[in-house]
């Protein structure tokens, strides 16, 4: 199972443990991951402003991987809705494609498909697979999960895969490991990055709000899989815990992080030490657990 990985601008820069643990776990399940040197911005920043642009950033991408036969496969969220949404309206309207190879000095056919790691663990491997895999289960751990706004919107890019409002797939991603996912109100709210250079305190106090409901709920983390998402509640936490007045201290772990440790990988090797909430207490726990079996 090859893919072309599409890093993007966050992840190489504010998500290096995010890459390290998904490369890891793709190795543990049998997925090769193949880098495209000439990758370059989805268009996202982009698409708000000039769409064409954003759209022919997009398109240069899709082509690349097309030349090379491969399916792209994304880390980032944002980048996952920005290359589907463009690649479905590429394949749906033969003159459209036809603009943009005009304008690029590489043609793209619409023959490749565009999926986010979470999906491809979700649907091509499966997790009754996935379930074969585990050595080492997370019991005795609770989890919530973040899914983000841009992992299952537009729902019709992706084809309906999950339902955007009454999602299922992290959380089943998390139990497979052996963990508890939990269910709370703010389950689906956006983590306020989008607005982040333009109203930081709005962005904060969005962040904040389930901060707010998840600081007394006694989880282990918040699991995540979207770098930007990362960004707001865990290299905000602490401006957060200033501007709501609380205390959070509760670390933010990308999926593979969590995944892979129940794969029997090493927490060092999952880029744990690169969290910017030091997960301490539980890497203790997770310690204590194993001493016990």
């Amino acid at each position: 199972m090859n893919y072309a990985l599409f890093l993007g601008c966050t992840v190489p820069v504010r998500g290096m443990n995010y890459e390290l643990s998904a490369r890891k776990v793709a190795e543990r399940l049998g997925i090769k991951l193949i880098d495209i040197n000439e990758f370059s911005c989805c268009g996202f920043p982009m698409k708000a402003v000039d769409y064409e642009t954003a759209m022919l950033m997009s398109a240069r991408n899709l082509a690349l991987a097309e030349k090379e036969g491969l399916n792209i496969v994304v880390l980032c969220s944002a980048c996952g809705s920005t290359l589907t949404e463009i690649n479905k309206h590429l394949k749906e309207d033969e003159e459209l494609r036809e603009f943009v190879n005009k304008k690029l000095d590489i043609n793209y056919n619409g023959t490749i498909d565009v999926k986010h790691f979470s999906r491809v663990l979700y649907e091509e491997i499966g997790i009754q697979r996935i379930k074969d895999f585990i050595i080492e289960p997370l019991k005795g751990f609770k989890f919530a999960p973040h899914y983000g706004c841009h992992y299952l919107k537009p729902s019709e890019a992706f084809e309906h895969f999950d339902n955007p409002e009454d999602p299922v797939s992290l959380h089943k991603l998390i139990e497979v490991t052996g963990a508890e996912a939990i269910d709370y109100t703010t389950l689906k709210n956006c983590c306020g990055g989008g607005i982040l250079g333009i109203e930081e305190n709005v962005a904060l106090r969005m962040s904040g709000k389930k901060w707010k409901e998840l600081v007394n709920m006694g989880i282990d983390g918040l699991i995540s899989h979207c770098p930007f998402c990362s960004v707001m509640y865990e290299g905000n936490q602490k401006k957060i815990e200033k501007i709501e007045n609380i205390e959070i201290g509760i670390p933010v772990f990308y999926y593979p992080q969590i995944l892979g440790l129940a794969l029997g990988i090493g927490a060092n090797e999952l880029g744990f030490d690169l969290n910017r909430i030091k997960p301490k207490n539980f890497l203790e726990k997770l310690e204590g657990l194993k001493e016990k079996v």
